[in-house]
């Protein structure tokens, strides 16, 4: 038995761990394995470590059922081991070396490590709750829906039903909002606290730079792009910093997010002739130059930019092998001119009495000429036509007969409206996209009736409401 042992202290003393191997959601689980792999740990050490687990798990269901019962669903038992390990991994990840990690799991009692582990999950979660605190009390006024809606219903959800006993590796929340640089491996609290660090971060960076320019920049992102940015999903930071980077890069101030036409072209020039090793080192240079010009000094944002700017290369060199520059850089877009025929703003829409009142009519109205007059004599706001289309109050050709009145600038609306993913997939072309539209789609009845209606006017009417599409700003178009 002497020998036996003595081989085993040799292999622990010869085994090395293999950090690669170590799993961050299963880190006391790959840490064994290692430990087994290596020598460190023996099978009898992991027997027993598991023995303990299975005690603890025996212990909270109990706690669970309030010692009702001793047993629960196999789905239940396994999200409570889930959650004791994920409580244990806390502890384990707190060493700074794996091979200490693994003397810990030797030299001391499982059930300690777990509670000292609950109580490091406890203390995320306070440390979550004060951060939510910040990012709620800095949030950037900014229309974008993900991020307001990310910051105002999805993340008071996680801190209303964080269980940290029963549940602790649940993140319990939908964060539609997308940061620039995430970690999906981190999962629970500990996932919910980096978001916010990270997003408390990004907006911090955007508060370098004044309110004007920011809205500006999100304008001409949505124009550059075809959608309305108040929808869709991306990253303000990294739409910002990217910005400030060009500006820097094309002799501009770091605090200006907004870049000219001049500059683009100044940049594409320069872009040009550069390779990859080149356009590197100049996109690192400017992130310093932004860094010193913001005289930013917090080591965890130049990290998280250093981060970015990497990423930027990638695009930028995938951008400029494609010659699609005008993706990656938002250059400043001319005004669009609003309608002067049919309103955008909301306070001029029907009141919900009145709107009732004319569907009555239009109704009780017998001629689909009579109808259509009626329902364009009475009806100024966008809001009310949807409402009006949306409400199946019309049929058939009374459809087309509503349609014939409307002039480019209302058909052109409706388009920005009927046809939001192919105008924002790429624009080809308002035939082309009535050619490839499939008959049977999923529209509502009023939008088929439309795309039949616009495959039936001349090509020549067509060019012309094509011009009014690109002068709509969706920003205008208040549709919520």
């Amino acid at each position: 038995m002497g020998t036996g042992k003595a081989k085993f202290q040799a292999l622990s003393a010869r085994g090395i761990i293999n950090k690669a191997h170590l799993k961050q959601n299963q880190y006391t689980i790959s840490l064994m394995n290692e430990g087994l792999r290596t020598g460190r740990l023996h099978p009898r050490e992991v027997h027993g470590i598991q023995t303990q687990l299975m005690r603890i798990l025996k212990d909270l269901i109990r706690r669970y059922t309030r010692e009702e019962s001793s047993s629960v669903a196999v789905e239940t038992a396994e999200g409570l081991l889930t959650s004791i390990f994920y409580s244990v991994d806390a502890q384990m990840q707190s060493y700074a070396e794996p091979e200490k990690a693994i003397a810990a799991l030797q030299a001391a009692d499982i059930r300690d490590i777990y509670d000292k582990g609950v109580e490091r999950v406890r203390q995320c979660f306070e440390d979550t709750k004060r951060l939510y605190s910040e990012v709620k009390r800095n949030k950037l006024n900014v229309d974008v829906d993900a991020y307001q809606m990310t910051i105002d219903e999805s993340l008071p959800v996680f801190i209303k039903k964080y269980e940290i006993v029963f549940d602790a590796h649940n993140t319990m929340a939908s964060i539609d909002y997308p940061l620039a640089m995430d970690d999906m491996r981190v999962q629970g609290v500990f996932y919910i606290k980096q978001y916010l660090e990270r997003l408390l971060m990004e907006t911090r960076f955007c508060y370098f730079f004044s309110h004007e320019e920011l809205l500006d920049l999100l304008r001409s992102f949505g124009q550059i792009c075809r959608f309305d940015y108040r929808i869709e999903l991306f990253n303000i930071f990294e739409l910002m910093f990217n910005n400030a980077v060009f500006s820097v890069m094309s002799g501009g101030s770091a605090r200006q997010v907004t870049i000219s036409a001049y500059q683009f072209e100044q940049l594409n020039r320069m872009l040009a002739h550069w390779d990859a090793s080149r356009m590197h080192a100049a996109i690192q240079e400017a992130t310093e130059g932004l860094q010193h010009e913001l005289n930013i000094h917090d080591a965890g944002m130049i990290h998280y930019m250093q981060q970015c700017s990497h990423h930027l290369v990638q695009r930028l060199n995938n951008a400029a092998s494609h010659n699609s520059l005008q993706a990656v850089i938002v250059t400043r877009q001319e005004e669009r001119i609003a309608p002067a025929d049919i309103s955008f703003s909301l306070e001029d829409r029907m009141s919900d009495v009145d709107m009732r009142k004319l569907l009555d009519e239009v109704s009780k109205c017998e001629q689909r000429e009579a109808k259509a007059l009626l329902i364009k004599s009475r009806l100024h706001s966008l809001h009310d036509y949807l409402d009006l289309l949306e409400s199946d109050t019309l049929y058939g050709e009374e459809y087309q007969e509503l349609f014939a009145l409307f002039g480019h600038m209302e058909l052109a609306i409706l388009a920005k409206i009927v046809f939001y993913e192919e105008l924002r997939s790429g624009w080809t072309g308002i035939s082309s996209i009535l050619s490839d539209k499939i008959e049977d789609g999923d529209e509502e009845t009023w939008q088929k009736h439309y795309i039949a209606f616009m495959r039936g006017i001349s090509a020549e009417r067509l060019k012309s409401i094509e011009r009014f599409i690109d002068r709509i700003n969706y920003e205008e178009m208040k549709l919520y």
